[in-house]
């Protein structure tokens, strides 16, 4: 075996060995054919390469097979191109060379196996640039698709990196510090695995890593071909780049599931559809932060926060979104931390989806002395004059569908500038415990065209299925008929810690609050030094059709309301110092208080009217009240 070694400067496109030795192996016909620069291999044939080799063509017959020794990969470039690799089943792991007839500059590079493992599989990574510790491992990378540029073992500037197999890596840095400065990364096929990496462009793993992306230009096409991954504690900084990744083509027999190692599309249960993410952010303690960088999937979702705990994800001064209809900008699960400072989204139906359990959402300015304490806080590296260049700036939201999804119990706060214009409600809480807080003293806006600012529901989701002993996702959500049954233990006037509790400081607010719960859980809405102008009321919360399957994900979460008394859904409404509703429909509330100068109010030439327990009373500062209470607009 001719082994491939290290050095500490290396030239990308130069490990390829010409003339290396073939090593045919047993097969059921006569040995493949290696003529001159040529090789050829039979159907029915196994063909086993021992090292690293250059050829001008390549021809492969159907159930012809071209492969390398135990413990090794096999990887094919055509004129630096990564090519012809697929997977060898769906759900697989393992892929092969396709027959077929390749002509060029050939190179066949047999590369030290990358195995990494996660939950129940392991996947046979092949990268074109592996880096640990040492530096560039040439033993693992195939560097004949590492093209121009300039490579060391702490730096690789202005490379470029193409595939149009499946399941190929550009860049896998492992326990190391490295930098890459303007690097291209075009991969085109399917993935296999994004939660272990399988198939992305770039992948920092392992608490020892910092991974900076400096300048780079990554266009990705294919399922699961996600742009950049963060993982097991790895600390990543993309700035000054560009991340797009467009939808693949799922295999024909590929079925739906949410079981990880299995899963290449998104559960249509949060109301979406698509099969890649632009990032993904996983492991324990895993960092990725996106400054001054646009950061775009088509669908299912852009920033994407995936398991594991104590993760931190911040983006910066970026532009984020989906190019499709449907899609989110980031998503918060288990305790991770996500940050949003001085940054656009353009999304296709949520700013963020919030899974909880204690998810921290926050939204905001990029004022410096904030990036200042992230550079600290996050190791991001950044120098005095990076930071001097940063311009502090607000966040926008633009959402086609809903501002924030709350899938789980989650914090999310609201602050600066920032500006949530969305086509429906700013917050859809399906059912969980929350946090909001929102503080309009510097500007913060709420714009849902709809007019609905939280709409509180049952959770829709219908949940995977166990079929054949496999999590797939078939269910169907089907609208309740008949009204909710009260729950005598529930109290709908006191605040429980479970409840979905909002609280807005120094803002004017229009529009509406409706909480369409079935179950014990109240709507706490809390107003300091604000104004509030709409209806808040417990309600009826009804989907447009009765009936939702994967077909009709789209109707997730879209509910019609028709007010009325509360069952087990309370409306609480405290209105604090300097504080003010106008009541423009009709509300009912189970708890109402009112501070010494706070009021409640009709719309100019009308008036409003209180009943607690259907008896009028009047309404005065100071005064708090509890029961059935109706306000209704004369």
């Amino acid at each position: 075996m001719t082994l491939i070694t290290r050095r500490s400067l290396l030239i990308a496109g130069t490990a390829a060995t010409a003339g290396a030795l073939l090593v045919p192996v047993g097969s059921a016909t006569a040995a493949p054919a290696a003529t001159g620069k040529q090789i050829t291999v039979g159907s029915g044939e196994t063909y086993e390469l021992s090292a690293t080799t250059r050829v001008s063509r390549l021809t492969i017959a159907e159930g012809g097979r071209i492969a390398a020794p135990d413990g090794y990969s096999l990887s094919l470039t055509v004129n630096g191109v990564e090519t012809g690799q697929l997977l060898t089943e769906t759900g697989g792991t393992a892929t092969l060379i396709q027959a077929g007839t390749y002509q060029g500059d050939v190179v066949l590079t047999v590369a030290a196996a990358n195995e990494v493992t996660y939950e129940t599989l392991t996947f046979p990574f092949r990268q074109a640039l592996y880096v640990d510790a040492d530096g560039v491992d040439r033993d693992r990378s195939v560097l004949a698709a590492v093209l121009g540029g300039r490579l060391t073992d702490t730096l690789a500037r202005n490379v470029s990196v193409t595939s149009t197999g499946e399941c190929f890596d550009g860049v896998f840095v492992q326990d190391a510090t490295y930098t890459l400065e303007r690097p291209t990364i075009s991969l085109t096929g399917n993935g296999r695995c994004d939660f272990a990496g399988y198939g992305a462009a770039v992948v920092g793993d392992g608490s020892t890593t910092k991974l900076v992306v400096d300048g780079a230009r990554i266009s990705n096409k294919g399922v699961v071909r996600t742009g950049v991954i963060s993982n097991d504690g790895a600390n990543v900084v993309v700035k000054n780049s560009t991340v797009r990744c467009r939808n693949g083509v799922l295999p024909a027999d590929y079925q739906a599931t949410v079981e990880t190692p299995y899963m290449e599309s998104v559960p249509w249960m949060l109301g979406l559809d698509g099969n890649v993410r632009a990032t993904n952010l996983i492991g324990k303690n895993s960092r990725a932060t996106y400054l001054n960088s646009t950061v775009f999937s088509e669908t299912w979702g852009a920033l994407s926060v995936e398991g594991g705990s104590g993760l931190k994800l911040t983006a910066v001064n970026s532009h984020v979104g989906n190019t499709g209809e449907y899609g989110y900008g980031t998503y918060a699960i288990g305790d991770a931390t996500v940050r949003v400072l001085g940054s656009r989204f353009d999304v296709g139906s949520y700013a963020t989806i919030i899974a909880g359990p204690a998810a921290v959402v926050h939204y905001g300015d990029s004022a410096k002395e904030a990036v200042a304490a992230l550079n600290t806080e996050l190791e991001l590296g950044l120098t005095a004059a990076e930071l001097a260049s940063i311009q502090a700036r607000s966040t926008v939201v633009n959402s086609g569908h809903f501002g924030y999804m709350f899938f789980g119990a989650g914090q999310l706060t609201l602050d600066g500038g920032t500006v949530i214009n969305s086509e429906r409600a700013t917050f859809l809480n399906k059912g969980q415990q929350t946090t909001i807080s929102v503080d309009g003293s510097q500007g913060a806006r709420l714009n849902p065209r709809d007019g609905i600012i939280l709409q509180m529901i049952e959770l829709d989701d219908p949940g995977p299925v166990n079929v054949n002993g496999k999590m797939m996702n078939v269910g169907v959500y089907t609208e309740p008929t008949t009204d909710p049954t009260k729950d005598s233990t529930f109290d709908t006037t006191a605040v429980h810690t479970a409840d979905g509790a909002a609280t807005f400081t120094s803002i004017a607010v229009g529009g509406d609050f409706y909480n369409g719960m079935r179950k014990g859980k109240n709507m706490v809405l809390t107003f300091e030094d604000s104004t509030v102008e709409g209806v808040i009321s417990s309600t009826k919360a009804k989907h447009r059709v009765s009936s939702i399957d994967s077909s009709t994900y789209y109707e997730l979460g879209i509910v019609t309301n028709t007010v009325q008394a509360a069952v087990n859904n309370g409306a609480i409404v405290r209105l604090n110092s300097g504080s003010t509703w106008t009541v423009t429909g009709t509300s009912y509330l189970t708890s109402l208080t009112l501070a010494a100068d706070a009021a409640v109010k009709a719309p100019r030439g009308k008036s409003v009217k209180l009943t607690v327990d259907g008896t009028e009373t009047a309404l005065a500062a100071g005064k708090s009240y509890t029961g059935a209470l109706v306000l209704t607009v004369a």
